[in-house]
């Protein structure tokens, strides 16, 4: 037990850091461990690999991810922004470089090869792109010399550009989407607010029209008979079967010719094997971790934490349920991992970035009292230096 008498930097921690948020991170980050036991094997016995070769694998990346998580969460907010900003701008270069150097996968080239492991550049500029934005936004309401807005305009212009052209409109939309909630939650006019769904709807129909995997998953999902729908309807079929309280564990039969049990469509093979029970209890973790940091962020009287902590939190709830609406077939498939449960090296990383920055913004800070910003209002500038 740590003591409240310890002054050493974790014990600081300890008592600052949110632990129901760092308990809902770790119930996640078990979860994917033990349900890649029953969605992985059948995958890696297609492919020619054995059984248990994506366990381990995402059981590997567990270590590192809790490394993360708790070394991030160490971090004061400048920090975090400096951080940010390394993290962003290595994104962007591996992007550019993913264009030339990545390989193609079902006609798009998202991945690149990087000391022998496959790394998708996208899921570390997502948490990096929404803190340096809330800082933009944030200082520009402070200093009103300061072009914040601009650039957030063009940071995202720069990002987009470059999702587009993998083509991944999927991250471009959860991109898009977190950046315009991080101008509505700072306050902007109405005008602004009908502009930018403006330009979304017209973005949506553009990419309908001129991106020929978007107007397939679009038409396959308003018409079924239209085209292939074999991942999704299996996926359905999956939770059928599961019913309230599922088969049990290794019991499910329909994941085992479901493409991407282990991947985009875990979810519904913990919905044959574990039942509805355990999916809305999994939805409900989702759903403590975004009612909980959306109330840090309605709390914080610091503009950069309040925005910054706000739009990871959007950004952390909009992937997980464009996932679940895929699984249930609510939405076009998209091909997003479901944070800390789906496999996939890059997301588990990318997710334990977001996770940790978003524990060390909530941390509590003790405000100063009357007194103490009277005696600093008294001290000259020098004194501060």
């Amino acid at each position: 037990m740590v003591s409240r008498a310890d002054r050493s930097r974790f014990a600081e921690w300890f008592w600052t850091v949110d632990h129901y948020l760092l308990a809902a991170f770790g119930i996640l980050l078990m979860s994917g461990v033990v349900f890649s036991f029953a969605a992985s094997p059948p995958v890696a016995e297609r492919i020619g690999l054995e059984p248990f070769y994506f366990v381990k694998r995402q059981a590997l990346f567990l270590i590192p991810s809790i490394i993360i998580i708790i070394g991030a969460s160490l971090l004061s907010p400048r920090l975090i922004r400096r951080a940010a900003l390394v993290t962003f701008i290595v994104a962007i270069v591996l992007l550019v470089a993913t264009l030339f150097f990545g390989f193609e996968t079902k006609g798009a080239r998202r991945w690149i090869y990087i000391a022998g492991f496959s790394v998708q550049p996208s899921e570390f500029l997502k948490p990096a792109f929404i803190i340096l934005v809330a800082f933009l936004l944030s200082e520009s309401g402070r200093r009103r010399e300061v072009p914040g807005v601009l650039f957030a305009f063009l940071l995202f212009a720069i990002c987009a550009a470059l999702l587009i052209a993998q083509p991944d409109f999927g991250q471009t939309m959860l991109l898009g989407t977190t950046w315009a909630a991080l101008f509505f939650l700072n306050g902007i006019s109405w005008v602004l607010i009908i502009a930018l769904g403006l330009v979304g709807v017209l973005g949506l129909v553009a990419a309908y029209v001129f991106l020929p995997h978007v107007t397939e998953r679009v038409d396959r999902f308003l018409d079924p008979h239209s085209g292939d729908t074999f991942q999704v309807d299996t996926a359905m079929d999956a939770f059928l079967a599961g019913g309230w309280f599922g088969r049990g564990p290794g019991e499910g039969t329909v994941k085992r010719i479901l493409p991407d049990s282990h991947a985009d469509f875990v979810f519904a093979v913990i919905g044959e094997e574990f039942g509805a029970i355990a999916c809305i209890l999994l939805l409900c973790v989702f759903a403590f971790i975004v009612v909980r940091g959306l109330r840090h962020a309605s709390r914080e009287q610091d503009a950069f934490a309040r925005l910054a902590t706000a739009g990871l939190t959007v950004l952390f709830g909009l992937q997980a349920s464009i996932n679940l609406a895929v699984n249930l077939n609510l939405i076009p498939p998209k091909g997003m991992t479901l944070p800390f449960v789906s496999y996939g090296g890059t997301s588990i990383i990318s997710t334990a970035m977001l996770a940790g920055a978003l524990l060390a913004l909530t941390r509590s800070r003790p405000r100063p009292t009357r007194s103490e910003v009277v005696t600093v209002s008294r001290l000259s500038p020098s004194s501060l230096m």
